[in-house]
């Protein structure tokens, strides 16, 4: 194994350093507000599509009536997952 210079350590403890300050500008309580929103959005969205598939297999009053019902929930979960994400950026600027 080779030794390592003296400008090697320094690299390496300056990198190690600035991660650590990155590390620490993460706020768990942030993190997961994002996530939640995340996943509110990809729920609603899934179940949207859901939705859409079963309308296609309609035809008329039933399948337009489904349709918007899915473009409802669709925008539900959006205007949640909106929410959070606000949510989330008043989280970061009380850090």
């Amino acid at each position: 194994m080779k030794a390592m210079n003296t400008s090697r350590l320094a690299m390496i403890a300056v990198v190690a350093a600035g991660s650590l300050g990155l590390a620490a500008c993460n706020n768990k309580a942030d993190d997961a507000t994002e996530k939640q929103a995340d996943a509110v959005e990809q729920s609603s969205d899934a179940a949207a599509d859901a939705m859409r598939d079963q309308a296609d297999m309609m035809t008329g009053a039933a399948s337009e009536a489904v349709d918007e019902k899915a473009d409802a929930v669709e925008a539900a979960g959006k205007a949640k997952s909106d929410a959070l994400e606000n949510k989330a950026d008043e989280i970061k600027k009380q850090n």
